[in-house]
């Protein structure tokens, strides 16, 4: 099977549930595909766990595709800004404005954190599927049937036009693809044609055209959830 999950936001507890409730298989004959739609940082409160959430993605192997988000961007930039300065120069460096950055450091070294920069940076902006006669897309903010864009298009859904290009986006999608997008609250659709797949909220949303699939469920907060969808059946898993 396939699967998608919208943003985890350092929710490492809930990533591990979810993979526990899908059965999830890594190996075999019946292997399944996950793909993370970005923000794996970032986030969390009392549940933050920014390093168990990298150790389970990156204990899935091949098997989990995962695209960068705007908050994993900002965590790796400022790794990679960080981590060069020397102790007097870090004292008076800006903080991290999230608390993703201090956990990491309570367990990893520079080296450490320098390999986790340089692995988000290679996360892929837009990841395109053929399955099924169905042609997929998956983006954090939004997809584009080019992918020449700037990357401000993928992580923030944001281009020279602004908010208007985001808002077609919702009620257009991307021709001749189901795009699968996180980014943004779910809740934050409600006046935008669509509905919610399912009833409990926050739940998966989708816009009238049908073409077009919002992830982001609140992980990351406590009245939150994590949201999977599976492409075969079309059925949803919350946690």
């Amino acid at each position: 099977m396939h699967y998608v999950i919208g943003d985890v936001h350092n929710d490492a507890g809930r990533l591990r549930r979810m993979l526990d409730d899908i059965n999830y298989k890594k190996d075999g004959e019946n292997a399944d595909h996950l793909y993370l739609l970005g923000d794996l940082f970032d986030r969390g409160g009392a549940a933050a766990d920014p390093v168990e959430a990298y150790f389970t993605v990156l204990g899935l192997g091949d098997s989990c595709t995962v695209v960068e988000g705007n908050h994993d961007r900002w965590l790796a930039a400022y790794i990679r800004a960080y981590c060069p300065l020397s102790e007097k120069a870090r004292k008076r460096y800006r903080p991290y404005p999230y608390e993703s950055f201090a956990l990491l450091r309570e367990r990893l070294t520079d080296v450490d954190l320098l390999e986790l920069a340089e692995w988000i940076l290679r996360m892929p902006l837009q990841v395109q599927l053929a399955l099924d006669g169905q042609r997929y897309l998956f983006a954090h903010a939004m997809t584009s049937p080019s992918q020449t864009e700037v990357d401000a298009y993928y992580l923030l859904g944001d281009l020279t036009t602004g908010e208007e290009t985001y808002e077609a986006f919702l009620l257009k999608g991307t021709a001749g693809y189901l795009s699968f997008c996180g980014h943004q609250h779910t809740g934050n659709f409600a006046s935008y044609p669509g509905g919610y797949c399912d009833a409990d909220r926050p739940a998966v949303w989708h816009n009238a055209a049908g073409n077009v699939y919002m992830m982001d469920c609140g992980c990351g907060f406590a009245d939150g959830r994590l949201a999977c969808f599976c492409l075969e059946t079309g059925e949803r898993f919350y946690v």
